[in-house]
């Protein structure tokens, strides 16, 4: 990467890192988007970013297209050379931003993975067979209906501590990306199952624990008690779905999904959903706002006033 690149890369990476406050994964994934594109830039020969030209960016995502990347991906790295090509204009390091008229390639809209309510039942029943006083079991019983019952990203139930959940009150707070903070009730069976893996799960997982300072903040534990992993939230989900019998890939993210799919469906606003699930813009959100056929039939049969 030449210095003239390379300056305003790092530039740009502080911008959005301290004064924008993006959470570290989206910072890396800035970087990562904008090296790519750098590096290809210099394939052909262009070395300064005001000698970039809008078909070189249009270009560039023919490109990304021609390398099988899928239209999401291309979505979210011509985004994030949006935002540089923005910050460029702002730092008065280029005289016009060439990259704004450039969208995006249309592609097939791919809803996010979602399970049906009787589904979503039968995942979390699944969490809880084994044996309701081992520690484990009722610890993810206890996190699934967490999951379930908040709508949380993998990370914000990783990084859950003590402090942050209010069983009496029926909220817990989460953290989510850029280090912002949303409170979000916790139903009824997520309360019930969290109090018993607390009472009497918790302590023990705690109790196995061979570092000298043992873990007193985090929410769920594994089974050497320190504070559970990413990776083994997917292992829990996972395990859990096949005893489930459900045969489709699950990951932690089905969980947040079917909590704003499942809101939607039963009448809860796009602005509610989008608060409780921490997003920045309810665009993210709208997504969620798809229906089945089914469900478009049995509305236009029940309103339309020429249906039957």
């Amino acid at each position: 990467m030449t210095s003239s690149f390379s300056k305003l890369t790092e530039q740009f990476l502080v911008h959005i890192g301290v004064e924008r406050g993006l959470a570290d994964a989206t910072v890396r994934a800035y970087e990562s988007d904008i090296a790519k594109y750098v590096d290809w830039l210099q394939t052909k020969g262009i070395e300064h970013p005001e000698a970039i030209t809008r078909q070189d960016v249009e270009d560039y995502v023919a490109a990304l297209d021609a390398a099988g990347e899928s239209a999401r991906s291309k979505a979210r790295r011509l985004a994030s050379l949006h935002e540089f090509h923005r910050f460029a204009l702002a730092q008065h390091v280029v005289a016009d931003d060439v990259s704004a008229p450039v969208k995006a390639p249309k592609g097939a809209s791919t809803l996010p993975d979602v399970l049906s309510v009787d589904e979503v039942a039968r995942l979390l029943d699944a969490a809880a067979v084994g044996g309701s006083n081992d520690p484990v079991v009722l610890r993810n019983k206890a996190l699934l209906e967490f999951m379930y019952a908040t709508g949380c990203r993998v990370s914000e139930a990783a990084g859950a501590n003590l402090e942050d959940i209010d069983l009496d009150e029926r909220v817990a707070r989460l953290m989510g990306k850029g280090s912002k903070q949303r409170l979000v009730p916790i139903g009824s069976y997520a309360c019930m199952a969290l109090h018993a893996y607390l009472e009497q799960a918790r302590g023990e997982l705690e109790r196995r624990s061979t570092a000298a300072v043992p873990e007193r903040r985090a929410v769920f534990l594994n089974k050497r008690g320190r504070r559970i992993s990413r990776q083994s939230i997917w292992e829990v989900v996972k395990d859990a779905g096949q005893r489930a019998g459900i045969t489709r890939p699950l990951h932690p993210h089905t969980l947040r999904h079917s909590f704003a799919t499942h809101l939607i469906q039963g009448g809860a606003d796009v602005r509610t959903v989008q608060e409780l699930l921490g997003h920045a813009s309810v665009t993210t959100t709208q997504i969620y706002t798809h229906v089945s056929p089914e469900h478009l039939i049995e509305a236009y049969l029940s309103s339309h006033p020429r249906a039957r």
